[in-house]
């Protein structure tokens, strides 16, 4: 695949980029390891305020890189807009909060010493980072990363080039010394003879099962520490005692977010009996009115898809889904011209052995399922390869306990849409990935946890070892 910006609105390809050569990558790494060594010496103060600047460069150009990201990946600009705005918080968020989540902890202090733990970098950390929120999803690797004193080493998708660049103006223009934060145009199958060199120390990967798998193994046989956030087929279960208006007009939102582009997109809608028609009609209605069209236009709701592959697959899924049996409520076809448009789409009466219960649907497009209770739903829902999120919809305590409890799922939100939050831990189970991103937890995740055991003055002399 090509490095290049290709408008999704219009097929056009607008500019083409030179991947990196081979001494480029080396003079990349070597000024990555530089700069490991004196950014781990740098104060944590200093590192969090040029992570806080970040934050500002984001708002002060803040229309410049939305009108870049729906250039090159085809979001609403809103949305776009929205997705800047947020990578400014995360940046808020570690740089304020970075020295407590990173602060020593005492755990033993007796008559023998102390026992400490101090958090320390591991160093180079490679990013692989997907084009669906293109700027998002490398800031909640890098706020985390440089506070905690690690420098960033980017490989973004290829069709979001200019995103990637931008995203190294961002920490230039924070003040981030050289080598701290650097951009790689290489193409993926570069990816296996980065990790393994000795001088990067860990890989983070957002993307696709089968990405994941290939960079989990790389990673695996040099040894090194890697986060794999990955695909999912979130549920979005609704039972009796639901706000059904409200459950429906969320499931919309939920479904289309991101032109239907998100690994925490609701994807199968779980509806139990009593109300799966009640549910079905709502929800369709809403899916018919959305407006389809230029994501440049402050009018448009769902823009297009970010490829013609991705536009293609979503087709096939569809057809193969109705082919089984499924009933076509609404959309399901791809729309004119030159862009990669797919309708907004609804299957009702889906089976638990139909693609969309087996296979990532990654466009808008709802998957119904009826449920007889919530045994059944809960049984629907876990159903799946993954595990990302989830959202469930009731009134009950009873069945909002069973279902917080029996979700197979990385978060539970319950009677509401999933989201990521600085603040709280993300990321799967099952195929969904593993490690964590984002909270206290995800900053933890690329440091070394080092003990520390230091014996009272009397016991340094002597003594034994047991």
């Amino acid at each position: 695949m090509p490095i290049a910006t290709v408008n999704p609105t219009t097929g056009e390809t607008l500019q083409t980029f030179p991947a990196h050569d081979d001494a480029q990558v080396e003079a990349a790494l070597a000024r990555a390891a530089d700069a490991a060594r004196s950014w781990r010496r740098t104060p944590l103060a200093e590192r969090a305020a040029v992570v806080a600047r970040a934050a500002e460069v984001l708002d002060a150009d803040r229309e410049r890189f939305a009108r870049l990201m729906t250039l090159e990946m085809g979001k609403p600009l809103q949305a776009a807009r929205d997705e800047a705005a947020k990578c400014a918080t995360a940046c808020r968020w570690y740089a304020e909060h970075g020295a407590r989540i990173l602060a020593p902890e005492t755990l033993v202090d007796d008559a023998q010493g102390t026992g400490r733990v101090i958090l320390q970098p591991l160093g180079v950390v490679l990013a692989i980072m997907p084009w669906n929120f293109p700027f998002w999803q490398v800031v909640r690797f890098a706020a985390p990363a440089l506070v905690a004193g690690n420098v960033g080493l980017l490989k973004h998708a290829s069709n979001v080039p200019q995103c990637a660049l931008a995203l190294e103006e961002i920490f230039t223009r924070a003040g981030a010394p050289a080598g701290v934060f650097q951009t790689l145009l290489v193409e993926a199958r570069r990816v296996e003879a980065i990790i393994a060199d000795p001088r990067v120390a860990a890989a983070t990967l957002t993307g696709s099962e089968g990405a994941g798998a290939s960079v989990g193994a790389a990673a695996g046989r040099h040894l090194k520490k890697v986060v794999l956030e990955l695909g999912g087929s979130d549920p979005f279960v609704v039972m009796p005692s639901a706000d059904l208006d409200a459950a429906a007009r969320t499931a919309v939102t939920a479904r289309t977010i991101n032109n239907g582009q998100s690994c925490i997109a609701a994807k199968r809608f779980v509806v139990h009996t009593n109300v799966y028609d009640a549910f079905l009609e709502r929800f369709v209605a809403g899916m018919r009115a959305l407006k389809v069209g230029d994501p440049m236009d402050a009018a448009t709701q769902i823009g297009p898809l970010a490829t013609a592959q991705v536009r293609d697959d979503v087709a096939d899924q569809v057809r193969r889904s109705v082919d089984e049996g499924a009933r076509l409520m609404c959309g399901g076809a791809s729309l004119g011209g030159d862009g990669f448009f797919y309708a907004p789409t609804v299957l009702a009466d889906v089976t638990r052995d139909g693609v969309p219960a087996r296979e990532e649907v990654f466009g808008p497009v709802a998957a119904v399922f009826r449920a007889r209770d919530l045994d059944d739903a809960i049984a629907i829902a876990n159903d799946t390869p993954y595990g990302l999120g989830s959202s469930a919809w009731t009134r009950d305590a009873e069945e909002m306990r069973r279902l917080e409890g029996e979700l197979e799922a990385g978060s539970v939100f319950l009677n509401g849409m999933v989201v990521s939050d600085p603040r709280l831990p993300f990321g799967g189970i099952k195929r969904s990935g593993h490690g964590r991103e984002l909270s206290a937890i995800g900053l933890r995740e690329f440091v070394n946890v080092k003990t520390v055991r230091t014996a009272r003055a009397a016991e340094a002399s002597g003594g034994t070892t047991e």
